[in-house]
């Protein structure tokens, strides 16, 4: 079944790029516009969604303000289970492959659909590369800290945010192999590029039309699922954030989020303005306007931080261990007492270290691959 497919890379390289969450679009977006405004990549992307997640801002305006190409392929797997959806993907994208012939096969951080992409990819021998690679919550008992240990065992380029995440493969026995040959999932290429969302905040941040008129508020968010299907944390978060009646929270509210507070009674304060989900753009400004973060976000923590913004984590772990190390992110879980104390003594280090690289992850990412396609061109004219 796979002879006639190349674990190879071609100067005129075919990736097939896999996402399944609005998050991973912006990400992929971010490398999708690189690829298209430098002809000289000699790169053709098909850009497969799963449908991992529905969500009805992702209409075609979301597209047109975005700047991201409408996916290729949606595979519409709609919610269900882990195991159902993620069989549902793996079978699928397996068929698409086989038909396609990607030369690589590409995957963004840590969802359902990045597990199945890469396991689909390494059954049939394509190259897959991971871009987040080597986070790590160490609490495995999360779904996405599963799915990027095994992700990152899978890949042939582990193309890391931090210094952080490929220590974390190092430990985990994943290192890179002689670069002096085409890199293979047993001889892997593991490099740090900065943080694709970094480039992501940068290109946003002056696209965004929203105005926030709203000042000297924290921007509230609260979606993780360790957190909202968990009677006692959330009610200990709601709590918390009701004590804190000196301050103004603005909480564009998860829909899901919204559905479990109703049904545990849960009302927030009136110093806490709820408002609908806000897209990307919006959020953006959100970050911008705000004096600080509350979060159980993964990507919010880093967001606050490109935004100078500090940050306090509603989650017992965080990938990003940078973050709370310099002073920028604290750690307080769904405890009541923590986070009011947290929120009362919170302040804006002084220091900004540069954590998550310059901005050009996406030329990074270009630059390696298309080093290695024409290295592999090379030895198949010898």
């Amino acid at each position: 079944m796979t002879s006639s497919i190349t674990n190879t890379l071609k100067c005129n390289m075919k990736i097939l790029t896999i996402v399944g969450a609005r998050p991973q679009f912006i990400k992929a977006a971010v490398l999708s516009r690189y690829i298209r405004d430098n002809p000289s990549c000699k790169i053709t992307e098909t850009l497969l969604h799963t449908g991992q997640h529905y969500d009805q801002n992702m209409s075609d305006v979301f597209f047109t303000e975005m700047d991201i190409p409408k996916p290729d392929i949606n595979l519409q797997v709609g919610s269900g289970s882990h195991g159902k959806t993620t069989g549902f993907m793996l079978e699928r994208i397996e068929e698409i492959i086989l038909e396609r012939k990607p030369d690589m096969v590409l995957v963004y951080g840590d969802t359902n659909s990045t597990l199945a992409g890469a396991l689909a990819a390494s059954k049939l021998h394509i190259p897959i590369a991971h871009v987040e690679a080597g986070l790590r919550s160490f609490t495995m008992i999360m779904p996405e800290e599963q799915n990027r240990r095994l992700t990152d065992h899978l890949s042939t380029w582990l193309f890391c945010p931090t210094q952080t995440a490929v220590d974390n493969l190092i430990n985990e026995g994943i290192v890179s192999g002689k670069n002096s040959t085409l890199p293979t999932s047993d001889n892997k290429y593991v490099v740090i590029t900065g943080d694709i969302m970094y480039d992501a905040s940068l290109y946003y941040r002056n696209k965004s039309e929203v105005q926030v008129n709203e000042r000297d508020f924290i921007l509230l968010t609260i979606h993780r699922a360790e957190n909202t299907e968990d009677p006692k944390r959330l009610s200990s978060i709601v709590v918390a954030i009701n004590n804190l009646s000196d301050y103004q929270f603005i909480f564009p509210v998860h829909p899901r989020t919204r559905k479990v507070l109703k049904q545990q009674n849960l009302v927030f304060a009136s110093h806490v303005k709820m408002i609908d989900p806000v897209g990307y753009p919006a959020m953006i400004s959100y970050e911008s306007a705000c004096t600080a973060v509350l979060t159980d976000s993964g990507g919010v923590q880093k967001e606050a931080f490109f935004f100078g913004k500090p940050c306090i984590t509603m989650r017992d772990s965080t990938e990003w261990v940078e973050l709370v190390a310099s002073g920028w992110n604290t750690l307080v879980g769904a405890d009541t007492e923590k986070i009011v104390t947290t929120v009362k003594n919170l302040h804006t280090p002084k220091h900004y270290p540069t954590l998550y690289g310059n901005g050009n992850c996406a030329q990074k990412i270009c630059e390696i691959l298309m080093q290695y396609s024409n290295r592999s061109n090379l030895s198949e004219k010898k």
